[in-house]
Formats: C-alpha cells, sequence, structure tokens
C-alpha cells in the first residue's frame, strides 16, 4: 500500500495546497476529515500527519478538534497554524488571543536548522494568518523559531517527533516552505519519493483490474485530458470489456466534436458517439439556478448512457475522470468543507442509477493527470488543452441556457482562445473563455443605436485549478478580442475582462 501522509482538514483556505506540496515532493498525501479516526489513519498507511489551519480559536464553544489518541499512535505530526494551537492544547499548553495580530509575510528568525529546518537559512520571509497563539508549551515542546510579535512561532518535540509552526508552509509566499514540507515528509517521516506517474499508472491499473474483474464498463469520454487519460488506463486494465461513449449535449466548443471524435480515434478506443443535444437543451429550458443547472445536467447524461449501455450491451460500470478538485468542491473531505458547487460527475448522479462507477483519477489534481496522460502517450494536443467543463457551456452561460446564448458564448469562446493561440499565449495560460449572461447594453453598429448582450473574457493563470490569479494579458490583445467579438457575433455590444482571483471568485461563474 502507498505510503500517505495524512492531512488532517480544519477547514483552512489552504488545506488543499498542504497536500499539492506533499505531493510535489513525489509522496503520496490525502485531505482527511479532521475527526479521522487513528485506526483508519494507520489503516490507510499514515507515516505522518499534518493539522491544517483553519478559522476557528481552539478555544471556542464549538471548535473542531481531532481524536487526541493521533498523539498516541508514534507518527509524526506537524501543526499548521490552528494545526499548531490545536496540538498545543490538547497536549496541555495554553493558547490565547494575541494583541497584535500578523496576517501575510513576515519575517521568520529560525534558532535551530537540525531537521524541520535543515538547509533553510536563519532568516526567511512567511505568510502568517493568526491572531491567536500559544502563549506556554506543553512538557516536552521547545522554541525553534520565532518573529517579532510571535515568540513560538515554531515549535518541537524531537523525542516525540511533534512539530508546529504558526506561519504556512504550503503558500508560495513563505520563501523555502515546499524545503521545510520535505523536511518534514522525507527526514522525519522517512518516506520514500514513490508517487510518480508510472507509480500512479500501475496502481490504477491495478485497482481497476481488481474492482471489476471479468464485468464491462462504459466509459464517458468528452476528449478533455481527464475523461481521456481515464479511458485509457481503463483500456490498459481491461482491454475489450471498456466502449467509450462520447454525448454531444449542445455545449460543446465550437466544432468539438469533430476534433474529439478524430483524437479519440487516433488512441484506437472504441467510441460510440451521441448527439443529445436537443434533449439537454429542452431539459435545461426554464432553469436558472447553476446548481441546478449542473445536476440536470448530471442526471441527463447518466439517462444517455444507461441508455445507450442497453443499446450496445450489458454494462456494470461507469468509468468518469472525476479529479480531486470535483470531490473538494463538491464538499467530499468532510465536515467542516463547504460545498462550492456540485460537479456534475460528483453530486449529479442520481440514486436510481445501476451503474457501478469507477474513478481511477478521484485522488489527483489536474497538472498530475496531465503527467499521468502524457507517460500514456496521449498526444499533446489533448493533454494541454484547456480544462472544460463537463456541463460545459452551460456554466459559462448565467441564467436560462437558450440557443441564441449558447451561440454567442460558443463564437466568442472561440475567438478567445484562437486570438491567445496567434500570441502564443494559448499554452502559457490556465483557462480562457467568454461568459455571456441576461444583461444587455446598449452599443452603436452601423450607425444604429442597437441593445445587445455584455460578454465577459475570463483568462487566468492556475497551477490545479484549486486557486486561480487572473491573467495579465496585453492590452492589444484584449483589444483584439474586443474588436473581433463585437465585429463578428451577432448581438454583442459589450466586452468586459474579469479581473478577479480564485478565491473569492470560482474560475467558472456558475
Amino acid at each position: 500500500m502507498e505510503e500517505l501522509i495524512a492531512v488532517l482538514d480544519f477547514g483552512g483556505q489552504y488545506s488543499h495546497l498542504i497536500t499539492r506540496r506533499i505531493r510535489e515532493c513525489e509522496v503520496y498525501s490525502g485531505l482527511l476529515p479532521y475527526s479521522t479516526p487513528p485506526d483508519e489513519l494507520l489503516r490507510l498507511n499514515a507515516k505522518g500527519i499534518i493539522l491544517s489551519g483553519g478559522p476557528a480559536s481552539v478555544y471556542d464553544h464549538n471548535a473542531p478538534k481531532c481524536d487526541p489518541r493521533i498523539f498516541e499512535l508514534g507518527l509524526p505530526v506537524l501543526g499548521i497554524c490552528y494545526g499548531l494551537q490545536l496540538m498545543v492544547d490538547i497536549l496541555g499548553g495554553h493558547v490565547k488571543s494575541t494583541r497584535r495580530s500578523e496576517y501575510g509575510k513576515t519575517s521568520l528568525r529560525i534558532l535551530d536548522h537540525s531537521d524541520l529546518f535543515r538547509a533553510v537559512p536563519s532568516n526567511i520571509v512567511t505568510w502568517m494568518s493568526h491572531g491567536d497563539y500559544a502563549e506556554s508549551l506543553p512538557t516536552g515542546f521547545e522554541i525553534i523559531g520565532n518573529s517579532a510579535n510571535c515568540s513560538t512561532a515554531s515549535i518541537r518535540n524531537s523525542s516525540s517527533r511533534f512539530y508546529g509552526v504558526q506561519f504556512h508552509p504550503e503558500v508560495a509566499h513563505t520563501d523555502q516552505g515546499t524545503q521545510i514540507i520535505r523536511n518534514f515528509v522525507t527526514e522525519i517521516c522517512k518516506c520514500s519519493p514513490s508517487w510518480t506517474a508510472k507509480s500512479i499508472i500501475d496502481t490504477a491499473v491495478e485497482q481497476i483490474r481488481s474492482s471489476v474483474g471479468e464485468e464491462r464498463v462504459l466509459a464517458a469520454v468528452s476528449g478533455g485530458v481527464d475523461s481521456t487519460t481515464t479511458a485509457v488506463l481503463v483500456q490498459r486494465a481491461l482491454k475489450d470489456k471498456l466502449t467509450c461513449v462520447f454525448v454531444n449535449h449542445g455545449l460543446l466548443r465550437k466544432n468539438e466534436e469533430n476534433v474529439v471524435l478524430q483524437s479519440l480515434k487516433g488512441l484506437e478506443l472504441n467510441v460510440h458517439y451521441v448527439d443529445a443535444s436537443e434533449q439537454f437543451l429542452q431539459k435545461l429550458k426554464g432553469i436558472k439556478d447553476s446548481e441546478l443547472k449542473r445536476k440536470v445536467i448530471g442526471e441527463e447524461f447518466i439517462k444517455v448512457f444507461d441508455e445507450e449501455g442497453r443499446k450496445l450491451g450489458a454494462f456494470q460500470w461507469l468509468a468518469q475522470g472525476t479529479l480531486y478538485p470535483d470531490v473538494i468542491e463538491s464538499a467530499g473531505t468532510g465536515s467542516v468543507a463547504s460545498k462550492i458547487k456540485t460537479h456534475h460527475n460528483v453530486g449529479g448522479i442520481p440514486q436510481w442509477s445501476k451503474f457501478k462507477i469507477i474513478e481511477p483519477l478521484r485522488l489527483l489534481y489536474k497538472d498530475e493527470v496531465r503527467k499521468v496522460a502524457a507517460e500514456l502517450g496521449i498526444p499533446d494536443i489533448l493533454v494541454k488543452s484547456h480544462p472544460f467543463p463537463g456541463p460545459g457551456l452551460a456554466v459559462r452561460i448565467i441564467g436560462e441556457v437558450t440557443q441564441d446564448k449558447v451561440r454567442i458564448c460558443k463564437e466568442s469562446s472561440f475567438i478567445v482562445e484562437e486570438t491567445l493561440k496567434r500570441h502564443r499565449l494559448y499554452e502559457s495560460v490556465w483557462q480562457a473563455f467568454a461568459v455571456v449572461g441576461d444583461d444587455l447594453a446598449v452599443g452603436v453598429l452601423g450607425d444604429q443605436r442597437k441593445l445587445g448582450h455584455l460578454v465577459t473574457v475570463r483568462v487566468v493563470q492556475s497551477v490545479d485549478g484549486m486557486t486561480a490569479d487572473w491573467a495579465r494579458i496585453p492590452e492589444s490583445v484584449l483589444e483584439e478580442m474586443s474588436s473581433q467579438i463585437t465585429g463578428e457575433v451577432a448581438g454583442v455590444t459589450w466586452v468586459g475582462y474579469a479581473i478577479t482571483s480564485k478565491p473569492p471568485s470560482t474560475i467558472e461563474p456558475c
């Protein structure tokens, strides 16, 4: 079984980043509910535990607290921010509100370099975000780092291998943050760097064979890197027991159905094409709520797969390209997680469906999937394509999905992507598209005053889709997009550019 660094999630905004940084060290890590029992951690082969940050104070009446017995497992524990305070509180120290909170970049003075801070300079800039601090430490703990306003910014009990940092090493703003995490994971927990694309593939293939046995699998493919990688993994595991179904729900990018079919044909997958565009658009008629749109699309997908499965033969399993961010954003990691949005392939599967679900990528982030896809020999045109949501343009259309808004969204998004490609910017950004809603703005077209739609261009930079920043595209390129959209897409009078990062926004508007 793969070695695990268990990250217990106390609701911190950076919790998922901890798992990302650990995986960058080629060690497997998973985000688990803070209430995960000690026996479960041992069953999962945990070699170390990290307590995440969180918005609560340990002295709050309903503050989330882990089982104290995790400190009796003999495993190394690292507490980050709230995690440090919780460890101090449980083990007999005292936490109180600080007179001077620390938020943002803060200088840290390191007093000991023997383990957690090995190969780290004596003074580094860290990212702090706390209003409480450890006033007194439990027996056996010592201070190994401090800041101007927090004397207990880094603590250690070397005999028990318990560590705490008041700052966030997982955040890019912290100097040497990855090195600090690497020291904990490889030097203190003694994990070996075995979480590689090849090991992920080998493990996935073995698990697919073990789960499915002699039964047959229907794979939902869209041409995106997630579903394609899923299909290739299942094919490698099961050979001719796999049949792929590509459903055109009428909400694809411009000409995408032709591009997808051609790409999948090159991978020698057995692909069955279904044009269900009218069916989906009819189901979405009159629906404005974004969550409901996602659920309707998810359920309709299952209906189509169920119907096609009966036509093609007996299929017991449905393979999906669900990723870890999908699970996290659909509140699949614990009781303190907030549901950001229901992903169609996580929350949209109806109870009546008889399919058993197999999701070989469920524990992977997007960048990890790209590495796996490259290892599997999937062409660059798929590996490097921008992420595209399963519900398609429906989540880029604010309000009701209509034929006219689909046309505007499709044509405008095509112009956005093609403009970036012309300027060799496409592969340097994470995602780029256009959004259209119900707002109308006055324009002047052909010397006449005319009311038309407002289109918003969205281009973001990201690593894993969990956080994102708006891309600083040259003004001349944005001007080119705007001019072409208003000139070529009928019914558009205004074009804007979205400059809100995630958080507080999401990447997709719906």
